[in-house]
């Protein structure tokens, strides 16, 4: 008799990418000035933290539908930290070196969360 492996959280690409990046931009953050933290900051680490956390939720959902629309949610998190990037790096809060990192993470997950949506499309049933 085959053992079945179920899909565990960990195993998801996007939300391992994102939940590294989610702490590394922190450790980032939370060496910055009051001001600095409590402007573009708190905005940056929030929407960092809502990739992984939503995928996370999503993975927790469900339904095929209830999953899929916290997926997305994590993708629309993404490009708002995209803009939360080009602020930091613009006022000098992050060097080129970080700005990169940050930037180079960001740019793989749209691929890894459209395969989840796609996998989750494919392999659940309504």
């Amino acid at each position: 008799m085959e053992d079945k492996k179920y899909l565990k959280l960990n195993d998801i690409e996007s939300y391992k990418i994102a939940f590294q990046l989610s702490n590394y931009v922190w450790d980032i953050v939370v060496k910055w000035d009051y001001f600095a933290q409590k402007t573009l900051g708190a905005q940056f680490v929030d929407s960092t933290d809502s990739i992984s956390a939503n995928i996370a939720e999503g993975f927790g959902r469900y339904g095929k539908k209830d999953k899929i629309k916290f997926y997305r949610i994590a993708f629309g998190s993404m490009y708002e930290s995209l803009d939360w990037n080009e602020k930091a790096i613009k006022r000098n809060l992050i060097s080129n070196d970080v700005y990169q990192h940050i930037f180079s993470e960001l740019d793989k997950l749209p691929k890894s969360i459209h395969s989840l949506i796609k996998y989750t499309n494919e392999k659940l049933i309504d």
